[in-house]
């Protein structure tokens, strides 16, 4: 098959995202997404090196567009309350659609723990927002995006939650947890064992 490495990488994304939307992840194959991309076999192992670098892939060229536009402008405003609306009013969009919640569900499996590491673009990596956090070190900063986004994630992404709306209410609640736990003072260290 003479397809050019462009066309063949959409199609495996699209076959990827349409399997996805009907079937667990676990039960689609490697095999079923090249097949239904009309692809060699291999075709996924060559392009992404795996099925999960597949959906790193997938999941930033459908995301990433959401959030660049609106996390720039967040940013050059400096309020930690205007980049926290700017993240959650995408998770609100897909939540409203089949294919976002799809995308919130992958998120979901992939994001909390790190089980995909092959992400590129500036928002799915934590030093890009750990500068966001004035008076804080980029340690401390990373820590408290990535609890921020786990939550964010989870509360979204979790089977049945994306179709389950968030209330005017929740939102708020949500918006003012994350809000709070990214701008609380700086802990002190604790010593080995001890909880704070």
């Amino acid at each position: 098959m003479a397809d050019t490495v462009p066309g063949t990488r959409d199609r495996l994304l699209s076959a990827a995202e349409t399997l996805l939307r009907t079937a667990p992840y676990d039960e689609v194959s490697v095999r079923a997404i090249c097949a239904a991309a009309g692809a060699n076999p291999a075709a996924v192992h060559y392009h992404f090196g795996s099925k999960e670098a597949l959906v790193a892939a997938l999941l930033e060229a459908r995301l990433g567009p959401l959030w660049a536009d609106r996390l720039a402008v967040a940013a050059g405003r400096g309020t930690i309350e205007d980049i926290v609306d700017a993240v959650l009013a995408p998770f609100v969009e897909l939540a409203a659609d089949p294919t976002g919640r799809l995308h919130l569900r992958l998120l979901a499996r992939f994001v909390p723990g790190r089980r995909v590491t092959g992400f590129h673009g500036p928002w799915f990596r934590l030093d890009s927002w750990a500068d966001l956090l004035p008076g804080l070190d980029e340690a401390t900063g990373r820590r408290r995006w990535m609890l921020a986004f786990d939550l964010i994630i989870m509360r979204f992404g979790q089977a049945g939650a994306a179709e389950r709306q968030l209330s005017p209410d929740m939102l708020a609640t949500l918006r003012g947890f994350v809000v709070a736990g990214l701008t609380a003072p700086a802990a002190q260290p604790a010593s080995a064992g001890e909880i704070r």
